[in-house]
């Protein structure tokens, strides 16, 4: 019996089955339009639809309704239209109707171009490709979304917008780069949305977050958000015209290192997060005065679990919603500029955290993490190592780093963790790793991508800042690419801080016969260019804040803490300062808390803020104690023997400005006439006197001046001969003619 032609169109295309039932790899070979002669078939499932009607658009303006046949209990509804007609979509429910464009009449979404860049793991501007875009598409106002599932056997858009069935907006797979693509129209900013995925042999997984979003729900709820695409609002065009002044070895770099949600809360309410509009208004007048160059900010990229201070992030393009929105965010990196702070970001490329709604296992397999729990799993955090050998992987890893340093005008990254990154067997023991292709421990595959990474950021923002925490000796972390290091900025200078403050903590009386702890560091001083770093490591998990360290009663706890941040001051490299440490917190860091603001109101709380702001102002004023802060020509002994008094002299150097004399006292004695031999004769001013009065000392001094005579001493023509306070530091410098 012959079938009219016009019961063809409504035949039911092989494979209609799967798509009913959510197996579909390929919804556009049934969906949306089909072309047969004259007319185009179109087809759309909507199982809770009442009906479906076809909104053929004409040139003028006007508009033709056509029925669409429901095919019995499948949900497949199908009409006919002429041939390469416009139309959209009028659907009626059970308690109102909508119109709307079919998201399977769209064509293919991306371009050759973004798949072959993105396989190669060379696509520098992802925020921009994948993920939830916010777009019009002939005509349509919608969103387009992206995903990287290639060992996916179907993979659906869901939210609100389709009640979160995953049957409802199945995907197109990009065979090219493994990519699913759909535009869904009508949606917009704002929406909520996850990724429904089936595995290969049929699993349906827990819904997942989209690795790409821009913006996410408020842990602990987990679903991605669509974010505007809409360029940010910026009025600091001064600072970015010229930071890269701000940022170079030569330049006084100081930097105020925090937790945002524990830096303050609002009205003192434990459970309630600070804005980033509220930290603009509270945290730039308090880091203006205390002298800071730049502010780093503990993980603000999105993650589920509070307590890991955003070490386990899951939203790499993401700040945290805790906060505010990302406008709001960029708001504060703009405030932030426009009062000539440089904003830095700890960034977490090492490894990710377990949670189901995120990377792990993303498609069924394997996708972001290695299979091999031997190279694969971080022991120490229970979290998943990024499988750096693929370059899908490396590539989202570096789209993430340049979008926070292009899009929101962040001025360097701090990654996290870097030695963890680099060894095989990092935290492993025998038997629990796999060499590398040569049978050594280096992870090849990370440093590759580190080199990659670092490349690629200075070739796009020269001016921008890497800078490493790394903790081994692992040589030229911040050696160019080209001569074989790692091309970081900077490195955290991890020993420096342990070795000087296990000195810092012993008792004075002891302090002359271990000298060797705090000189240590200058034997490698200027073999990186380092940042000494006292950071949020030092002050918990049972390690007490740093005064709590400090031998002694009250007064000589506070004195060894500021002849402490003397020293740092005044030693090689550049400072960085965990919060709370800048007044000499009592207590250690709690993540749930914040510091001890009432405790400024003592004495020594108050003098503690004011010498580091005073240190902060003669480390950007004096070019000897930063101009040559990663060179070795900026430094030089004077005293490093003493190990009687155990007293301590150098001179901080600069090619056309006075010297800097540096002297430490490390004891509670007060040394009279001591002499100090200097190059240049006359008068020296005291710049800094850690005792002072001001500061919570006992005023021991030497009135602000001292005299060089010709007398030589310590290799040097002339010497001044001082009184040193007990555990204190001086910082002298020539005046008159002979500076």
């Amino acid at each position: 019996m012959r079938i009219r032609q016009d019961e063809a169109h409504y035949a039911l295309p092989e494979g209609v089955d799967d798509l009913i039932h959510g197996r579909c790899a390929d919804p556009f070979f049934i969906l949306g339009r089909h072309n047969m002669g004259k007319v185009d078939v179109i087809r759309v499932l909507y199982h809770d639809a009442a009906r479906v009607r076809l909104v053929v658009e004409r040139p003028r303006g006007s508009a033709v309704e056509r029925p669409m046949r429901r095919m019995g209990d499948t949900g497949l509804h199908i009409g006919t239209i002429p041939a390469g007609a416009r139309y959209h979509l009028k659907i009626f429910w059970a308690d109102a109707a909508e119109e709307t464009a079919d998201p399977y009449s769209f064509g293919l979404l991306l371009g050759d171009m973004d798949l072959y860049l993105f396989a190669e793991g060379r696509h520098h501007q992802l925020d921009r490709v994948m993920g939830a875009q916010p777009m019009t598409i002939d005509g349509t106002a919608g969103v387009r979304f992206a995903v990287w599932a290639p060992n996916a056997r179907r993979v659906s858009v869901i939210g609100d917008f389709n009640f979160w069935d995953g049957k409802r907006h199945p995907m197109r797979l990009r065979h090219a780069a493994g990519i699913w693509e759909l535009f869904i129209p009508g949606l917009g900013v704002g929406e909520r949305y996850k990724f429904e995925i089936m595995a290969r042999d049929g699993r349906i997984l827990p819904q997942r977050a989209d690795p790409f979003a821009r913006f996410a729900e408020r842990p602990p709820a987990t679903a991605s958000v669509v974010a505007s695409a809409d360029a940010f609002t910026w009025h600091d065009g001064e600072w970015m015209g010229s930071r890269a002044g701000w940022q170079v070895p030569e330049a006084p770099i100081s930097i105020y290192e925090l937790h945002v949600p524990s830096w303050r809360r609002p009205g003192g309410d434990p459970d309630r997060d600070i804005s980033w509009r509220e930290l603009a208004q509270e945290l730039i007048p308090y880091i203006h005065a205390a002298g800071f160059t730049h502010v780093e900010l503990m993980p603000v990229m999105e993650y589920p679990f509070g307590g890991s201070w955003g070490y386990q992030p899951l939203g790499l393009f993401a700040p945290s919603a805790r906060h505010g929105t990302p406008a709001d965010f960029a708001g504060f990196v703009d405030a932030c500029h426009q009062a000539r702070i440089g904003v830095i970001l700890d960034w977490v490329p090492a490894h990710f955290p377990n949670d189901v709604h995120g990377l792990i296992s993303f498609d069924g397999c394997a996708l972001y993490e290695h299979q091999d729990p031997r190279e694969g799993v971080h022991r120490d955090w229970n979290t998943h190592i990024y499988n750096f050998g693929r370059h899908e992987v490396r590539g989202f890893l570096i789209a993430s780093a340049l979008m926070w340093l292009e899009r929101f005008h962040i001025d360097g990254l701090r990654v996290d963790a870097v030695a963890s990154m680099l060894y095989r067997d990092y935290s492993r023991r025998e038997g629990e790793w796999i060499p590398n292709i040569h049978g050594g421990r280096e992870n090849l595959e990370a440093v590759a991508f580190l080199r990659q990474l670092n490349e690629t950021i200075h070739a796009t923002i020269p001016d921008a800042m890497t800078i490493a925490e790394e903790s081994t000796a692992w040589p030229g972390v911040t050696h160019p690419v080209a001569q074989g290091g790692l091309g970081f900025s900077y490195k955290w200078n991890m020993g420096w801080m342990h070795d000087s403050l296990h000195f810092i903590a012993r008792d004075p009386l002891w302090r002359g016969y271990h000298l060797s702890e705090i000189l240590f560091g200058l034997y490698y001083a200027f073999s990186e260019r380092f940042i000494l770093c006292l950071s949020h490591d030092e002050v918990t998990h049972g390690k007490g804040s740093l005064l709590a360290r400090m031998p002694g009663d009250q007064w000589q706890r506070h004195a060894s803490l500021r002849v402490y941040y003397a020293f740092m001051w005044a030693h090689p490299g550049k400072k960085l300062l965990f919060m709370g440490s800048e007044f000499a917190q009592e207590g250690e860091w709690s993540h749930a808390g914040e510091p001890e603001w009432h405790t400024l109101e003592n004495p020594l709380k108050a003098g503690m803020l004011g010498l580091v702001s005073d240190l902060n102002r003669l480390y950007a004023t004096l070019p000897a104690l930063h101009a040559r802060d990663c060179e070795p020509s900026g430094f030089a002994w004077v005293v490093g023997d003493d190990t009687t008094n155990t007293v301590l002299a150098w001179l901080r150097l600069a090619p056309g400005h006075a010297p800097v004399l540096v002297v430490l006292n490390l004891t509670p004695v007060i040394r009279h006439d001591y002499r100090v031999g200097v190059p240049v004769g006359g008068q020296w001013r005291e710049c800094l006197n850690s005792d002072a009065t001001a500061y919570g000392g006992s005023g021991v001094g030497n009135g602000g001046h001292a005299m060089a005579t010709d007398q030589a001493a310590h290799g040097h023509p002339y010497s001044c001969v001082l009184t040193l306070p007990p555990l204190a530091a001086l910082y002298l410098q020539p005046v008159g003619e002979g500076a």
